[in-house]
């Protein structure tokens, strides 16, 4: 009975140690079965990827470490490019700007602009888009058609009376 008692009560001991030593360690992982090659040493002998180490036969780059920028003597990329540092968006629309003050001088009797008028009187070129910016006072009503229009120039070609429409 004695030993009856004294094999539960290892059992039990037993069962405890084992709740607590249960889980997930680090040193049970491992790699997945697969994942892990060997690296392959190249140029170590005929036997084992020796010989020219895929290098290829003769020549510069089979002799010793070359550049990978390096072109052959030609002059390379990084010598061809533009020394200045900065980005030029080629998406970037480029416009035409015509204050508000010029529109003044040149519509002294107000009434109807559009881009052909501008274009007729001088102040804008036929092929680009032209901005209305709002520099300078407007004094008559213009009803002006352009491309683009800032906040300043919509608000003071209103308040004289005008209307803004873009094209």
């Amino acid at each position: 009975m004695a030993e009856l008692s004294k094999t539960e009560a290892d059992a039990g001991a037993t069962a405890g140690e084992a709740e607590r030593g249960r889980g997930l360690k680090v040193h049970h992982l491992r790699p997945a079965p697969g994942a892990h090659r060997k690296k392959i040493r190249v140029g170590r002998g005929e036997g084992s990827k020796g010989k020219t180490a895929g290098r290829g036969t003769k020549g510069s780059k089979a002799r010793k470490q070359v550049p990978a920028r390096f072109e052959g003597g030609q002059m390379p990329l990084h010598m061809r490019l533009p020394k200045l540092k900065g980005f030029n968006n080629p998406n970037r629309v480029e416009y035409q700007v015509v204050n508000v003050a010029i529109l003044a001088e040149l519509f002294p009797d107000g009434g109807q602009v559009s881009k052909a008028d501008l274009v007729a009187r001088g102040a804008v070129r036929a092929k680009l888009p032209v901005k209305v910016l709002g520099d300078g006072d407007l004094g008559v009503a213009l009803h002006i058609t352009a491309d683009a229009f800032s906040a300043s120039a919509r608000e003071k070609i209103a308040a004289a009376g005008g209307s803004v429409t873009e094209s």
